[in-house]
């Protein structure tokens, strides 16, 4: 006899999709073999997320949802279920990222998360895991979608010149990352400026730091150590970061001088075939 895990459909967001997958299934009088064969996988691959120990991704969660007519429910959990598979000291962070109305970021090191194509994270958050890397870069691409929402926040991004040059994953995935950075200056709420290496020092060599403002709570602060992030309301702590963000915005190049720095960097590091000068373009 098949011994069926149960599962406890309140211990997590991941234990609650598999328990509702299962239930709905059976509801519909299908086995994992027919609906996988209805949804272009393997009943494998069912039977490991009805039973939490495979992460559902969003392209499945909405081919479930035309297969057993669930209006849309998984499609809408699957967003809670990825959230859950970041680090728990990141996940306020990302909750507070998801309702704000306008973002500011300055990043000294890497491209943004919100702008990070899904080789260039993969190659990022691989350095750091042993296990679980699909699952953490599926929620990161998650985090993205609110970039793509008809009330999508007002997003401002500095980037430090060095994010250009630091070949995160080689050649073709840097490659990849600046031509995205060019394609996403056409989205309308986003603006992307570039710091160059000639503006010297700066309102922020300490590092990188977000600011979140919302229509209904207070303005937040987020920093990251080596170890993990840190949210502040502080007033003060608002106000200097404020300043020193705008100071940040004047010292950068504007957005169409920012494109033609990126588009430089991305022909002269990652181009086909690479000049022997791999220093940054003015």
């Amino acid at each position: 006899m098949v011994h069926i895990r149960e599962l406890d459909s309140t211990a997590s967001p991941l234990d609650y999709y598999g328990f509702e997958l299962r239930r709905k299934r059976e509801e519909a009088g299908l086995t994992q073999r027919e609906l996988a064969n209805v949804v272009f996988c393997t009943g494998s691959l069912i039977g490991q997320i009805e039973t939490a120990r495979k992460v559902p991704q969003r392209d499945l969660s909405e081919r479930l949802d035309v297969a057993l007519g669930t209006d849309g429910f998984f499609s809408r959990l699957v967003g809670l279920v990825l959230r859950s598979q970041l680090p728990s000291w990141f996940q306020p962070y990302a909750e507070m990222e998801a309702q704000a109305t306008y973002i500011s970021t300055y990043q000294a090191q890497l491209i943004y998360g919100l702008l990070q194509t899904e080789g260039y994270a993969r190659a990022l958050l691989a350095t750091g895991v042993r296990e679980g890397l699909d699952q953490l870069v599926a929620a990161r691409m998650e985090r993205q979608r609110i970039l793509d929402r008809e009330q999508a926040p007002i997003t401002l991004v500095v980037l430090d010149e060095a994010t250009l040059h630091r070949p995160i994953g080689g050649r073709e995935i840097m490659r990849e990352q600046l031509e995205h950075l060019l394609a996403l200056q056409r989205h309308r709420w986003l603006r992307v400026q570039v710091l160059p290496f000639s503006a010297g020092e700066h309102a922020s060599l300490a590092g990188s730091f977000n600011v979140l403002r919302f229509s209904d709570h207070p303005d937040i602060v987020y920093t990251e150590d080596v170890i993990s992030g840190h949210m502040t309301a502080d007033r003060i702590t608002v106000r200097e970061a404020a300043l020193r963000y705008a100071s940040l915005q004047a010292a950068a190049l504007s957005t169409e001088d920012s494109a033609a720095l990126i588009a430089g960097v991305m022909e002269e590091r990652y181009g086909d075939e690479p000049g022997t000068d791999q220093r940054a373009v003015a």
